[in-house]
């Protein structure tokens, strides 16, 4: 067999748990937002309304897609096509990342290159596994779609735009992996990239103009920046344009091919965007493994701190925009409230609303910090701490205390910035409490993923990054999308996030603070009892 097939078995053997989680997860997600639209928003009156509130405000347009008519299909396309497109990206660009610079820093590329695959096949080869695994996204995406019995240009439309949106990251994933020295410096570049995607899509839309009838709108020149706007303006279920889905995949291939380029042009472990020199000797201040664990993930909790920030203050920023819609079209607050879970009015259902989001932030942020004790695992560099003095026990534990830590830095970065927000536009002084509550109640329900990532660190150390993104996205699914798309409440109460606090009058209703608090002791308690009797797990 070729090196070509060699390679390319060795990547889906590799990959074929976690992309079928991620394939799966996203047609799941198309299958079941149809459910969800024809029995929440059932009637064409019912659509009609939703258009006309989110044409009219842009805190649904953040969280929606582009309007684009008032059929069962073009709303289906409203409410979900951004997330598909969004979980086809997040696959592509950690994909990319893994297959190239990740196996650089572990020392698995120089191997291969050694032998006659060379320099460039083994990149070639992941460009051909990333587009294989948006085509097969694609199409199980519209096969989802199709057997809902919506029309079939517009069903193949959608999943040819989520995997054209997917085929577009892989190659920014790709190029990242180029220019960082590491890959988790690739992943944070992408990330970022991704996000700022996503917002100025928002912002574009939001920007927009609206149709005379009010069912549709055409977008802000600027949205056209955006590869998730791409995947919009296909307005699938309504003018069904091909010409989107074009930019995304030609992005993506001359991004990929610009990859391959710039590989022959650096040498092995090195990087085109040079880290960081550092001291000659440590700072006190690194005299310990605490503060190494620090050290290593202190850059990551800082952006997502950024993140957070900029969430407390859309928070709190734009919930007056929506009250002052609210009386005219009370579908406002149908939507909003049942995303968010709140009962009060509408400036606490738009503050929960962000706020949940910055739950799943922090989430993120906790977990890719635990994550980083198995890379270091993986890699042997932690045989070296544990030499000293250092226990497993306490190595695990300095990471869940960071992880920890990062979280209560990122809800505190968004509840300053919310106070912020509030004080900036002379608010009611009661925001300030609804601000503190669903900034503590996110941080206990991002400490669920904290130490449940640090028990699939013990009990799984190999499927450690797989699983623990996959819960994160589970409570995503399950905790944003579920009343939506029409499934039990108690579905949505499995996610942490859906039951954190809320203000209710003059109190608190506590929902299901408690029951998070036990299982973060609970999965604090078991994780590092267990560890006592793992060996280490080295190797990917």
């Amino acid at each position: 067999m070729s090196t070509f097939g060699v390679l390319l078995r060795q990547r889906i053997r590799r990959d074929w748990l976690q992309l079928t989680l991620w394939i799966a997860g996203t047609a799941g997600m198309a299958f079941a937002g149809y459910a969800g639209v024809t029995q929440s928003y059932s009637t064409l009156e019912d659509r009609q309304n939703i258009l006309a509130a989110a044409l009219a405000n842009p805190v649904i347009l953040m969280f929606r897609g582009l309007p684009s008519g008032t059929s069962e299909g073009a709303f289906l396309a409203f409410e979900i096509l951004p997330w598909l497109a969004l979980l086809a990206a997040l696959m592509s660009t950690f994909l990319a990342v893994r297959h190239t610079r990740g196996d650089e820093e572990a020392g698995r590329s120089e191997l291969v290159w050694a032998t006659p695959a060379g320099r460039r096949m083994p990149t070639i080869v992941t460009i051909v596994h990333g587009i294989l695994a948006n085509l097969v996204l694609a199409a199980l995406t519209a096969l989802a779609l199709l057997a809902t019995g919506l029309p079939a240009a517009g069903s193949v439309l959608s999943g040819a735009a989520a995997g054209a949106t997917g085929i577009a990251f892989l190659g920014i994933g790709l190029l990242a992996a180029q220019l960082m020295r590491t890959a988790r410096g690739a992943n944070s570049l992408t990330v970022w990239v991704l996000v700022a995607a996503f917002l100025i899509r928002g912002i574009g839309n939001a920007a927009g103009t609206p149709n005379d009838d009010l069912s549709g709108m055409k977008s802000a020149w600027f949205a056209w920046l955006s590869p998730f706007a791409w995947a919009e303006q296909t307005r699938p279920y309504d003018a069904d344009l091909l010409g989107p889905v074009f930019l995304g995949l030609g992005l993506g291939l001359v991004l990929a091919t610009a990859s391959v380029a710039l590989q022959s042009l650096r040498d092995i472990d090195a990087s085109f965007v040079a880290e960081r020199p550092g001291r000659v000797s440590a700072r006190p201040a690194l005299a310990s493994p605490h503060a190494l664990v620090w050290r290593l993930t202190s850059g990551a909790i800082v952006g997502w701190a950024v993140g957070g920030a900029v969430t407390g203050i859309l928070a709190t920023t734009l919930s007056g925009l929506v009250d002052q819609i609210s009386g005219e079209n009370p579908a406002v607050a149908d939507i909003l409230k049942k995303i968010g879970g709140a009962t009060g009015g509408l400036d606490e259902v738009v503050i929960t609303v962000f706020f949940t989001l910055l739950g799943i932030l922090a989430a993120c942020c906790a977990v890719q910090t635990v994550v980083r004790a198995r890379q270091e695992e993986a890699r042997g560099t932690v045989e070296a701490v544990l030499a000293s003095p250092v226990g497993r026990v306490r190595w695990l534990a300095d990471y869940v205390i960071v992880g920890t830590a990062a979280v209560l830095i990122v809800v505190a970065a968004a509840v300053l910035a919310g106070w912020a927000g509030i004080r900036s536009t002379d608010a009611d002084d009661s925001l300030y409490r609804i601000v503190a509550v669903a900034g503590l109640g996110q941080a206990v329900a991002a400490s669920v993923f904290t130490v449940l990532t640090a028990l699939v660190l013990v009990l799984v150390p190999r499927a450690t990054i797989g699983v623990a993104w996959a819960l994160v996205l589970v409570a995503t699914m399950l905790g944003m999308f579920g009343p939506l798309f029409g499934l039990p409440e108690w579905t949505a109460n499995i996610s942490p996030f859906a039951v954190t606090p809320v203000v209710d009058g003059d109190g608190v209703d506590v929902r299901g603070l408690w029951w998070l608090v036990l299982a973060v002791g609970a999965g604090l308690a078991a994780s590092l009892s267990l560890m006592r009797r793992r060996e280490l797990a080295t190797g990917g």
